[in-house]
C-alpha cells in the first residue's frame, strides 16, 4: 500500500549532498563515492530528477550538479513522488487506519525538506546515510 522504494532514500541523501556543496556543481562519480551509493544508479535518478525540474546539470570539466531549487524549497514527498508515484493511492481506497497512515506519512514528507535532512545530519555529526 505505501511504497517509497531505495530509490528515494538514495536521491534525498544526494540532493543533501549537493545542498551540502553549495553552487558548485558536483560529479556524480564523487556524489555516489561520498554517499556509497552505486554511480549507475545515481546516473539513473539524477536524470529523472533533473527532468522534473530538481537538478540542473553543468558540462565540461568543472561539470557536475547542482540543485535547480533552494534545498529549503524541495519536499522528501516531491522527490518520492517524482521517482515512486504518489504516495499510499490504494490507501484511500481502503480508508480508516490505512488512509490515516498515507496521510501521517504525507504529512512528514511534505513538511521536511531536503535542508532538514542537511541539518539533521550536521546535528548528527555524519554525512552518511539518513534513514527516512
Amino acid at each position: 500500500m505505501i511504497s517509497v522504494t531505495s530509490k528515494s532514500r538514495y536521491a534525498v541523501v544526494a540532493l543533501a549532498e549537493l545542498a551540502r556543496s553549495g553552487e558548485h556543481p558536483v560529479p556524480v562519480k564523487e556524489l555516489a563515492e561520498r554517499r556509497a551509493v552505486p554511480e549507475q544508479f545515481l546516473e539513473q535518478l539524477f536524470s529523472t530528477l533533473r527532468r522534473s525540474g530538481f537538478l540542473e546539470s553543468h558540462r565540461g570539466s568543472k561539470g557536475g550538479y547542482t540543485l535547480a531549487r533552494p534545498p529549503e524549497e524541495i519536499t522528501v514527498l516531491e522527490v518520492v513522488q517524482a521517482l515512486d508515484g504518489v504516495i499510499g493511492q490504494e490507501a484511500e481506497e481502503a480508508g480508516g487506519i490505512w488512509e490515516e497512515g498515507v496521510e501521517s506519512l504525507r504529512s512528514v514528507f511534505g513538511s521536511t525538506t531536503v535542508a532538514d535532512i542537511l541539518e539533521r545530519e550536521s546535528a548528527e555529526g555524519r554525512s552518511g546515510m539518513y534513514f527516512i
